[in-house]
């Protein structure tokens, strides 16, 4: 007989199997299990889960409290009729957690989403929100929620809120499409209440109240998020939202079928930025070996985690050390919390800089150099 194993990381850590929680330990095992749930499938080297389980800080004695981690995990599942060695396997360099993503919420959630996004470019905006919606309900907190504080956990969370935010705004995108404006108002206020500075969502509750028959509530969006970015950041909106805030004034009708294809999946939706003069919106990095790598309208997430877009094997390299993303007023990159920073040009960025190309950026011992494709 075949026992269903359940992995959860979109909230607190859990593992049942067969709908029955099964204890995992303390802060450590239960972050351990998470970083093998996250890189399900693959190896994760005992160095680097030492540093995710001991905070970048393991005892020289970590190889043998991961063998007590391991085992006692592996018991647990053991005592649950689960073929333990199969599913928490031994490697040469580490271990590897061998489940299926429909195992683990995170799996489902990536899978509904991707079909939920494949659903929409075919013009099936019902399904897709059903999909987004199912993606969403795989969440149960925050991500890693009884393990933050740490640095993994809250490196994960923070990437993790960014996806589960993006899912949300693409139901929403979905629902105004079939018809169902007015369904999504509520959620929308929550949303612009809790993000001020991120465009988008203001553009998608101003459609929200135009077409639920709510034009002063519309326009009166429209001067709040002038406001905000204003105070917030002396800018003014752009051009989307001007657009918007016109047609809204001249009481025209508003094609939510176009709207809906806005690439609000392809990229990340970053918080609004100053203005720069000249504006970057596409680039490469080129590494001193010859390798070059685009840097996609999603961005490029580095680090030593395999799930990153640019995988550095670095012990100087934080699991998800930076994340360089093209945003209104250029390209930008985000220091994750990392351990040992991001420098630019020899200089270490606080929290995210803007690049323009030529710079030379160092993550750990690597070295890498930032052409830029500029849109003047």
């Amino acid at each position: 007989m075949s026992h269903s194993v359940d992995v959860r990381v979109l909230g607190p850590v859990r593992l049942s199997i067969d709908g029955v929680p099964v204890p995992v330990g303390g802060p450590k095992p239960r972050t351990l299990l998470a970083a093998l749930a996250v890189n399900r499938r693959r190896a994760v080297s005992s160095q680097a889960l030492a540093d995710i389980v001991w905070n970048e800080q393991p005892p020289d004695s970590y190889q043998a409290s991961l063998q007590v981690f391991v085992s006692n995990i592996r018991k647990a599942l053991r005592n649950s009729g689960v073929d333990s060695a199969a599913v928490l396997r031994t490697e040469s360099s580490g271990y590897r957690l061998e489940i299926a993503d429909d195992d683990c919420d995170l799996g489902r959630f990536e899978t509904t989403r991707k079909a939920g996004e494949q659903a929409s470019a075919a013009g099936e905006h019902d399904v897709a929100s059903r999909l987004f919606g199912q993606a969403l309900d795989q969440w149960s907190g925050a991500a890693l929620d009884d393990l933050a504080g740490t640095r993994f956990a809250d490196t994960f969370a923070t990437a993790m809120n960014e996806e589960r935010l993006l899912v949300a705004s693409a139901r929403i995108d979905a629902e105004i499409t079939c018809g169902r404006a007015s369904s999504v108002v509520g959620e929308l206020v929550s949303m612009t209440d809790a993000h001020p500075l991120r465009e988008p969502l203001w553009a998608q509750l101003i459609t929200a109240l135009y077409l639920s028959g709510r034009q002063a509530d519309a326009l009166d969006a429209c001067r709040r998020v002038r406001g905000v970015l204003a105070d917030e950041l002396g800018i003014d909106p752009g051009p989307t939202l001007v657009d918007l805030e016109q047609r809204v004034l001249r009481q025209e009708p508003l094609n939510t079928r176009e709207m809906a294809q806005v690439d609000r999946m392809n990229k990340a939706m970053t918080e609004t930025i100053t203005e720069s003069p000249r504006s970057v919106r596409a680039g490469r990095l080129r590494l001193r070996d010859g390798r070059v790598v685009p840097i996609a309208k999603a961005g490029l997430r580095i680090g030593r985690m395999t799930d990153n877009d640019l995988v550095l094997d670095d012990p100087k390299v934080s699991r998800y050390h930076a994340h360089i993303v093209p945003s209104r007023a250029g390209m930008l990159v985000k220091d994750l919390a990392s351990a040992n920073g991001v420098y630019i040009d020899e200089q270490m960025v606080d929290s995210g800089a803007m690049l323009f190309g030529g710079e030379s950026i160092r993550i750990g011992s690597t070295l890498l150099v930032f052409e830029a494709e500029t849109d003047r």
